[in-house]
């Protein structure tokens, strides 16, 4: 009989490459993790991994186990979600991640909600790039998450987790007030100073995109990732910057938008099998209600 733990420190291992990631992940040693899948080997009866040097690959048995694992795993979120089916209301901890602008516009009436409906779940949000969101679903850090890309900057799905939309925003170009308009705005700032987010980051790489389809690189004078921050740069008369809806509701006095093309995608995640759960579905419905209301519709 397989071991699901040792099944899921697998999947780990395909996913991220070393047994110190995987240790990293579950906060075991990564002697600890070779050893829960030395036993897994012996479960399965034929070699799983290969080992060259300090590396280590799957072997062909070891990726067939793999995706037969992920639907494993899967299987037990819907009979989990099943289960929970069962019971009188949601109940127990909802681990929610999401990033800070939709932490600021979209959860305080999700939890609100929530609260009232459901009194039942113990809400926890921990704020955090989308980019943290699939690894914190998969290692059960989180239940739910919020997820975004730029259509200029798809990002690739998960396979062990499914989403649902939540919302396609307009990408606004912020300038100071002042700015002259002009008939081709962003090629209009090719020589302006930008304010930008940290690198790496996939707000930074969406922004670079959008300028260099314009013909030019931004010239980067200030870095920062609080968009109300970068807002009250711009009208400081200190640059300007690339702005999605959710973060240009409210700009300060002394700030222009100017709508782009560009669009920003949020979607719902969790991990696959998971849909039916009933704290996910009552977030699912919550959070859409928060967005509709706050974006007036």
């Amino acid at each position: 009989m397989l071991d699901v733990r040792r099944l899921r420190l697998l999947c780990d291992l395909a996913r991220l490459g070393t047994i110190a990631a995987v240790a990293q992940a579950h906060t075991y040693t990564p002697s600890a993790v070779s050893q829960q899948l030395a036993v897994l080997e012996r479960e399965a009866g034929v070699p799983l991994l290969e080992r060259t040097g300090r590396r280590v690959t799957l072997t062909t048995a070891g990726r067939v186990l793999v995706r037969h694992a992920e639907t494993v795993l899967t299987a037990l979120e819907q009979t989990t979600a099943a289960l929970a089916a069962v019971a009188t209301g949601p109940t127990g901890p909802l681990r929610i991640g999401a990033f800070p602008t939709a932490v600021r516009t979209l959860l305080p009436a999700t939890l609100v909600a929530l609260g009232h409906q459901h009194p039942g779940l113990e809400l926890r949000v921990t704020e955090l790039d989308p980019v943290a969101v699939p690894a914190g679903l998969r290692e059960r850090r989180l239940d739910v998450g919020l997820l975004h890309d730029y259509d200029v900057v798809p990002v690739e799905s998960d396979p062990g987790l499914d989403t649902v939309p939540l919302l396609d925003e307009t990408v606004f170009l912020a300038v100071p007030a002042g700015a002259p308009e002009a008939a081709d705005p962003l090629r209009d700032t090719r020589d302006a100073a930008w304010i930008l987010a940290s690198p790496g980051t996939l707000c930074h790489t969406a922004t670079l995109h959008v300028c260099r389809a314009a013909g030019f690189t931004p010239l980067a004078r200030h870095h920062a990732d609080d968009f109300a921050t970068v807002l009250a740069l711009v009208a400081a008369g200190q640059g300007v910057s690339v702005i999605p809806q959710l973060a240009a509701a409210q700009p300060p006095v002394g700030v222009r938008l100017v709508p782009l093309d560009t669009r920003r995608r949020t979607r719902i995640a969790y991990r696959r099998g998971g849909a039916s759960h009933p704290a996910t579905a009552a977030f699912v419905s919550a959070i859409r209600a928060a967005t509709s209301t706050f974006l007036g519709r």
